[in-house]
């Protein structure tokens, strides 16, 4: 199925006409408008403790619901990809970031209300100023802090998250905090 097929009119003249174009527009036959389906951003924290702890979420909502996963999600309009991370994470954690370091982003594709929301996924090694203070709101069940070794990324419901950590988890910032822990 097209990933624009529910949208069945074209949103200028309402016409019926509002066919597919290629993978990513429609194009209205009847008054030229044509539509292209872009990623919307989305963001995740990767956030450590002083132990060498990751702290990670357990998914309240669908989609990958009850599976782990990281602080983030959607950026809003206006927003700047550190901006929306901060604000996700204070949403989803009670915490404070006060320091961001992008890492790399991946797609993804997001099921919401039967339509698939493909993403472009920002994440962030983020610093936050008390991590003694933890409280699970918003899209998070509840919380833990899992060492380094202990992560396994197989538990995590989102394929992005899945691929940002197995990168991570092998990266330099990730072996110097285990090293510098020993």
């Amino acid at each position: 199925m097209h990933p624009l097929e529910k949208f069945k009119y074209c949103p200028v003249c309402g016409s019926k006409h509002f066919e597919v174009q290629d993978e990513k527009s429609k194009k209205c036959e009847n008054c030229g408008f044509e539509y292209y389906l872009n990623p919307s951003a989305a963001t995740a924290a990767i956030i450590l403790n002083e132990n060498n702890e990751l702290l990670v979420l357990k998914r309240k909502r669908e989609p990958a619901k009850g599976t782990l996963d990281l602080p983030g999600g959607f950026c809003d309009l206006g927003e700047t990809g550190e901006e929306g991370v901060r604000r996700e994470v204070k949403e989803e954690t009670g915490l404070d970031v006060i320091e961001t370091r992008y890492l790399f982003s991946y797609p993804n594709t997001y099921l919401y209300s039967g339509f698939t929301v493909r993403t472009l996924d920002l994440f962030f090694v983020c610093k936050v100023k008390d991590d003694s203070h933890v409280v699970a709101s918003d899209d998070a069940q509840s919380y833990q802090w899992v060492p380094l070794k202990d992560i396994h990324t197989e538990q995590f419901g989102m394929r992005s998250i899945r691929q940002a950590l197995s990168v991570f988890l092998h990266s330099p910032i990730a072996k110097t905090r285990e090293e510098q822990k020993e």
